[in-house]
């Protein structure tokens, strides 16, 4: 008899898409943003909290996985208004952001460009898994 627990599913996924142009200290600040978004959107997604041996608590992470894959400009508005019809939850990071220095500077980076000009460098979505699934079709891991 095999007493190992059984493996972890999930029915929902996230995913994340970057620029295949950014620098790599732009990917990492990208991604921890938009995973911010994903995150606050929906807290059912947070684990419990960590703690080590010795008794030093450690703050929850996101219970499931992140994929993060990347594309160039035309993959990403492709990917967006993919997500955008299937009305997945979407954080977005645009190329204006990187000037900004603060969260009220980058709605407002957001809020002056109409939903099909943006300059997107990021998004991330969360959702049933075969919906993110079509929405990402093709779309090649980060590397």
């Amino acid at each position: 008899m095999d007493d190992s627990p059984a493996p972890i599913r999930f029915d929902t996924k996230v995913a994340v898409l970057l620029r295949d142009d950014l620098e790599p200290w732009q990917a990492l600040n990208v991604t921890a943003f938009l995973i911010s978004g994903i995150a606050a959107h929906d807290v059912s997604l947070i684990g419990e909290p960590y703690e080590d041996a010795d008794g030093t608590a450690y703050l929850p992470l996101i219970r499931q996985p992140v994929v993060v894959f990347e594309g160039d400009a035309a993959r990403l508005s492709a990917v967006h208004a993919k997500a955008v019809s299937r009305q997945l939850p979407m954080s977005v990071y645009t190329r204006e952001m990187f000037a900004t220095g603060n969260d009220r500077d980058n709605r407002a980076a957001v809020r002056a460009v109409a939903r099909d000009d943006l300059d997107l460098v990021g998004l991330a979505v969360h959702g049933p898994k075969n919906g993110v699934d079509k929405t990402f079709k093709g779309i090649a891991l980060h590397r």
